[in-house]
């Protein structure tokens, strides 16, 4: 029994966990409810940079004051930027066309590798039927796995260097767990996803070139048994090979 069912089982669950924490992490600071406000990417001081808060968590949507543990965001805006200096109308922090343009690339990956993902978890159940359909699984997964790698590396860059920015400045700084964890595993699901969708298509070839029945070799599409069914006497008339026989006794 090949193995292709259960791999393409056990790779839908992965792709499923894997849009799952992706919309958990795109919904951090869109939605005000938990625990989806309990989300961020990075959490700083920011008190006294223009018209920051105290303390300040970005998210996907907005930069958001944090209150009892929780987001409070006055409002969101699609792919909004990690920048201090554009975000508060200050000078008197770091920022910069590198924080921006990574924020804003990350925000347009993760969007392209949540589609992806979704068409992978779709291709997943012909998967459990069909070795094409495991082939193009991982096809689709792997896209879906290269844009969600890019987002998590582009994620990494911005908001650790923040970070590290921040507490340069004598500031408290740190990342938000959920949301890094959220991001990697995504890609781990992903990778491992892709994988076993590939394995399952390969293992669930049949080999045409062997026959389970006869124990033997098949060339261009006829069995070669490894025993002849006939000997060569069997294709002369038999009353000829009687007189054959005959004359040899005599």
């Amino acid at each position: 029994m090949t193995p292709r069912p259960a791999l393409a089982f056990v790779s839908l669950v992965l792709i499923a966990g894997a849009v799952l924490l992706i919309f958990l992490t795109l919904l951090g600071g869109a939605i005000d409810k938990n625990p989806t406000n309990q989300f961020y990417f990075l959490e700083a001081d920011t008190n006294g940079l223009g018209s920051a808060a105290p303390l300040t968590r970005w998210t996907f949507w907005s930069s958001c004051s944090a209150m009892d543990g929780r987001n409070t965001c006055p409002g969101v805006k699609a792919a909004y930027p990690f920048d201090p200096r554009r975000n508060f109308g200050t000078d008197d922090i770091f920022g910069g066309t590198k924080y921006y343009l990574e924020s804003r690339f990350m925000f347009a990956f993760v969007l392209i590798g949540l589609f992806f993902a979704v068409c992978a978890l779709f291709l997943g159940i012909i998967a459990l039927v069909s070795r094409i359909g495991s082939f193009l699984g991982s096809a689709t997964c792997s896209v879906a796995l290269f844009f969600q790698t890019l987002t998590a590396a582009l994620m990494t860059a911005a908001y650790v260097q923040g970070r590290n920015a921040f507490r340069a400045d004598g500031r408290t700084a740190t990342l938000g767990r959920y949301n890094f964890g959220f991001m990697w595993a995504a890609v781990a699901c992903l990778f491992l996803a892709t994988l076993m969708l590939c394995v399952g298509g390969v293992t669930g070839k049949k080999d045409k070139g062997y026959s389970s029945r006869t124990g033997g070799r098949k060339f261009f599409g006829r069995k070669k048994s490894t025993k002849s069914n006939r000997d060569r006497g069997s294709f002369i008339d038999p009353e000829r090979q009687r007189r054959m026989e005959k004359e040899d006794d005599d």
